[in-house]
């Protein structure tokens, strides 16, 4: 039964030492391994420890019940993802449209597809938390990046910045996930990058206005 916005989810406790670290490390990579050859029905805390390498009673210590450590790993997930797109689009400040866009769409592509079948696995997670309140912690985080970093383009502005930042976050966002919900040929994955920048590039160039020497400062 799905759980709504990831309530009661929390970890029972933070790992404090490297030793404590490395083992919640095992214990994420442990449940990825478990998710992608047995699936998310067939997951439970028992095989997660014994892949892991660690008894259920110490798991336990950090995770009270499955649905936390789900929860802890897709959360570990989105954070490297928005992470990566806060990193872009900071690096790209008062930088061209064309530049701005290339750049975090690398970003995100490459966050979101490094690992493919991860990726795929933690979204059927999501949907199976139903974790909607965290997820739209996240895409607030990236909305605000995106919206920062368009704020500076050194060589265009835009009359409703919210607006297009909204649509440029859904154009990102909306591609990757029909990617990770069908099964795709290697062909389209080559492609995939270049053909959402376009696709993110094209509407931004539509929406944007020249900006003048004036407008600066």
């Amino acid at each position: 039964m799905p759980i709504d916005n990831g309530q009661g989810l929390d970890a029972r406790k933070q790992p404090q030492q490297a030793r404590s670290q490395a083992t919640v490390d095992a214990i994420f990579e442990a449940t990825i391994q478990v998710l992608l050859a047995e699936g998310l029905q067939r997951l439970t805390t028992i095989r997660v420890a014994a892949r892991a390498g660690v008894s259920v009673g110490t798991l336990y210590q950090y995770f009270p019940q499955k649905q936390a450590l789900l929860f802890a790993v897709l959360q570990r997930h989105l954070e490297r993802v928005v992470g990566a797109m806060e990193n872009a689009a900071a690096s790209v400040h008062d930088a061209s449209l064309s530049t701005m866009v290339k750049v975090v769409v690398a970003a995100f592509v490459k966050a979101k597809t490094a690992n493919l079948d991860e990726s795929r696995a933690l979204y059927a997670v999501a949907l199976e938390l139903d974790s909607r309140g965290y997820v739209r912690e996240i895409e607030a985080r990236s909305r605000a990046a995106l919206e920062a970093m368009l704020k500076t383009a050194s060589d265009v502005h835009f009359d409703d910045l919210a607006m297009t930042t909204f649509m440029f976050s859904g154009a990102l966002v909306g591609p990757v996930r029909l990617l990770l919900e069908s099964k795709s040929s290697q062909s389209m994955l080559r492609k995939f990058r270049a053909q959402l920048e376009s696709l993110c590039l094209g509407y931004m160039e539509r929406e944007a206005r020249p900006r003048h020497t004036a407008d600066l400062g």
